[in-house]
């Protein structure tokens, strides 16, 4: 019988942790580590997927890139998700582009060996259904929050989900990079976190955002956040976050 690591890292990322011992043993000796670099794009719209992503402590966002040259997030992927596997049953192409918003690492594995893997164990593919359900609630949701939603509500959203996936309340995170998440312009961004940092909310510095008073962010949030969240939790246990 194989043996395995319950300390191996590659079960930083939530999904793997969630597997039983057998069937992360049919998937972990295909898995690479790799580093993924603050602004490095992992696919460009169009581009042929080739591996499927775990990521552990780097959290990924896919955004839509308009002809202008504009962007604006459609998803974030961190340690509670996997990437570049629900978009390619069929294609195999990315619709969007892939980039690394905090730097951190991943597990990747082949996209052909991760089918494999969704065809011949019920209980991989039972997960990734469960994780695909909850990117489809936070995508629909992030639609209706983009519509009828203010930008600090947005921001104060889009910081405390970071947070969530990063595990800190020390965020590196620049105003230029929020700027194109929300799809806003930089002075407005500049504008929204200056009044939540003189609220005492946070701190911001030279290319980071930190959370002082995580209670009061939730407030400022739109509901979006907490019923994001709580799609996540219902769906897949192992999504916890300290409050």
């Amino acid at each position: 019988m194989t043996q395995v690591r319950m300390d191996s890292p590659h079960r930083s990322n939530r999904l793997l942790a969630a597997l039983d011992d057998e069937d992360f043993a049919y998937l972990e000796p295909h898995f690479e580590f790799v580093d993924c670099q603050r602004g490095d794009v992992i696919y460009e719209p169009g581009q042929a997927i080739q591996h499927t992503y775990f990521p552990h402590s780097a959290v990924v966002s896919l955004v839509t890139v308009m002809i202008d040259g504009k962007s604006a997030e459609m998803a974030t992927f961190g340690c509670e998700s996997l990437f570049g596997f629900v978009s390619a049953f069929v294609s195999r192409n990315s619709f969007g582009r892939y980039i690394v918003q905090i730097p951190g690492t991943a597990s990747r594995i082949d996209l052909d060996l991760m089918h494999d893997a969704f065809k011949t164990r019920p209980n991989v593919q039972q997960l990734i259904l469960r994780f695909t359900e909850a990117l489809l609630a936070q995508t629909l949701q992030s639609v209706a929050c983009n519509a009828t939603h203010g930008v600090e509500a947005r921001c104060c959203r889009w910081i405390l989900s970071t947070r969530d996936r990063w595990g800190s309340d020390e965020l590196p995170l620049t105003h230029e990079f929020l700027a194109e998440m929300l799809g806003v312009q930089r002075s407005t961004v500049s504008a929204v976190t200056r009044s939540l940092h003189e609220a005492g909310l946070i701190n911001q510095s030279r290319g980071s955002i930190t959370i002082l008073d995580r209670r009061g962010l939730e407030e400022t949030a739109c509901e979006c956040y907490e019923i994001i969240r709580g799609k996540f939790s219902q769906l897949l246990p192992v999504w916890k976050q300290d409050r």
